[in-house]
């Protein structure tokens, strides 16, 4: 009887199985075919002409993209086609994280995302950001909700923890405007409600004129547009590692005048703060460091229109 009980236990887990795979079959080419609709948008919304087709576009893109990931598990489903649009899952698979940017015009960008939690279920938790970039003066100055995230296309995820509480750094890319670019460090983290939270007094570094004021609750490097400076984290060096800075015209407040010098800065994780040092030996890029989605670093990721052939 015992035998004939646990035939019919193991049978009952290979069917629980072969219909859960045939389900996980089914939703995925539901996504799919919502995928394939959407792609287009999520080139236009880079390379279309005109801002109204871009935010259009956009529209378009986050309905159909939401209607994907209300699929049964969905959170698995990779999105490999949509090049435009940043994925990335964290190092422990809890969240993936989407983000994009549309151009306003060549001296405005506004960033978009979402943060899709892994459930055991399958269903959908999803948490939608809202930048709130263009309606702040001092973007470091505080810790953030979703809904008003100083907004950036992340290219990169860091698990750190402290005291048993996971904390996730994002390192991100802005166009920010016809003359600079910025990169963020941001420290991503969830309350006890499981909501997400931006920011904190995770920076420990001395006041400088380029860096920004303390107490300041994210890190950002700011740079001449036509310049490429690193900030991203070396595995084998266990540090964050970013471009020093240097102004070409000895103006160190004038953002546009900023280019790297060739050597390079850090921070290493340390009691729960990302703590500075001010030389770190670092090639460009590093075996370990992921810049596979860094546009500045030669990434696959595409953030800036497809030039047209003249021929």
């Amino acid at each position: 009887m015992k035998q004939m009980v646990l035939v019919v236990a193991i049978l009952a887990c290979c069917y629980n199985g072969m219909a859960q795979q045939k389900n996980n079959s089914s939703d995925n080419q539901k996504i799919a075919r919502i995928e394939a609709g959407i792609q287009d948008y999520a080139v236009a919304i880079l390379n279309a002409k005109e801002m109204i087709d871009r935010f259009r576009a956009d529209s378009l893109f986050t309905k159909g993209l939401v209607q994907a990931l209300k699929q049964p598990y969905s959170f698995s489903y990779s999105f490999d086609s949509l090049i435009t649009i940043s994925k990335l899952y964290a190092p422990d698979s809890s969240f993936r994280i989407f983000t994009w940017q549309v151009m306003k015009d060549y001296s405005s960008y506004h960033q978009k995302g979402a943060i899709q939690m892994k459930t055991a279920d399958g269903s959908l938790k999803l948490f939608p950001l809202f930048d709130y970039s263009d309606y702040t003066d001092f973007p470091g100055d505080s810790v953030r909700t979703t809904s008003n995230w100083i907004g950036a296309v992340y290219y990169n995820i860091v698990l750190k923890t402290f005291n048993n509480k996971n904390y996730y750094t994002l390192l991100g890319y802005d166009e920010n405007n016809a003359r600079t670019t910025k990169k963020w460090m941001e420290v991503l983290s969830f309350d006890a409600a499981g909501k997400p939270v931006f920011g904190g007094r995770y920076f420990n570094y001395p006041p400088d004129s380029i860096k920004l004021p303390q107490p300041a609750y994210r890190f950002c490097l700011e740079f001449k547009k036509q310049a490429s400076a690193k900030l991203n984290y070396d595995a084998e060096l266990d540090r964050i590692v970013f471009a020093h800075l240097v102004s070409e015209t000895g103006e160190v407040r004038e953002k546009q005048t900023l280019i790297p010098y060739g050597s390079y800065e850090g921070f290493r994780w340390q009691n729960g703060k990302w703590v500075y040092e001010k030389n770190i030996e670092s090639a460009d890029p590093k075996p370990g460091a992921n810049t596979s989605n860094d546009p500045m670093n030669g990434g696959g990721l595409q953030l800036k229109p497809k030039k047209k052939n003249s021929n």
